[in-house]
């Protein structure tokens, strides 16, 4: 897979990690949560990944890892995983650290950021993007109100119907990944029946719009496909219905559509920190 396969899938399964935090860190017990996910390109297997959660208290810490499978194994070595821990403070996700590990295209990325107050304090990425007249640039003003990719997209709905419903789909997620700062705007869409895989039961289909804000070069065929790109993830209650995980995300690209979809999760938040086969 291309380095920038690698990164919209890391982003992909981060995003269904960070979402399984929710609420449940508002617990004073200590609860686990683990699942894997399969990734296909245009119904190819490329990629598979695992994800850990783990919330204490109003602490959590997360993680996830992907590496090549099926196809996949066969046209890269790529692989690649983050981590991230924080706070919630009622409803309110306060991210204290951040690192992303991969490689792929035989280089290695690396990012670390330090976060607080809801802000990115500091940051390293390695390797830099090189400077080009046409990137726009990121600012400390952008880093403001911005959270890592694992942390930002941590959904706590309201209890109840309301909760599995178009509310749940009303937010934006503010995103900063060490090189880029971009948005994720989430409308409703649907409500569908899903079952097996470790849920039976319904779950919200949202539109997300990925919007770039700084970081980019405009004028990129990929950045022009990703800003019109009809993303969409499907929303699941995580054994309780205030708190939703992300059941599947799809991104199309220009070799098909890219589907992260779970094969088997543990969503009651006891057992094992990582789901088996």
């Amino acid at each position: 897979m291309t380095k920038a396969g690698w990164r919209k899938g890391l982003l992909a399964v981060s995003a269904l990690i960070a979402a399984t935090l929710g609420n449940e860190a508002a617990l004073a017990k200590t609860s686990k949560v683990g699942g894997l996910y399969d990734i296909t390109v245009a119904g190819l297997t490329i990629g598979r990944a695992t994800m850990s959660l783990v919330l204490q208290g109003n602490a959590y810490s997360a993680k996830v890892g992907i590496e090549p499978a099926g196809i996949g194994s066969v046209f890269s070595t790529g692989k690649g995983g983050a981590e991230a821990s924080g706070w919630l403070v009622g409803t309110k996700v306060v991210p204290s650290k951040y690192t992303m590990t991969s490689q792929a295209a035989s280089r290695d990325f690396y990012v670390f950021l330090q976060q607080g107050s809801g802000s990115i304090r500091d940051f390293e990425a390695t390797p830099p993007f090189k400077p080009m007249p046409d990137r726009v640039e990121v600012t400390k003003k952008h880093r403001q109100n911005a959270m890592d990719p694992l942390s930002a997209a941590l959904m706590p709905v309201s209890s109840g119907k309301t909760g599995l419903g178009a509310a749940a789909c009303n937010r934006k997620l503010p995103v900063f990944d060490g090189w880029t700062r971009f948005d994720i705007q989430l409308s409703f869409k649907e409500i569908r029946e899903v079952s097996g895989r470790g849920y039976d039961g319904p779950v919200v289909v949202c539109s997300a719009k990925w919007v770039p804000v700084a970081g980019h070069r405009p004028g990129r065929e990929q950045v022009q496909q990703m800003a019109n790109a009809a993303i969409e993830t499907w929303l699941a209650p995580m054994g309780r219905n205030d708190v939703l995980v992300p059941y599947r995300i799809s991104i199309p690209t220009k070799n098909g559509q890219m589907v992260v979809e779970a094969s088997k999760l543990k969503l009651d938040g006891s057992g094992t920190d990582q789901a088996a086969r």
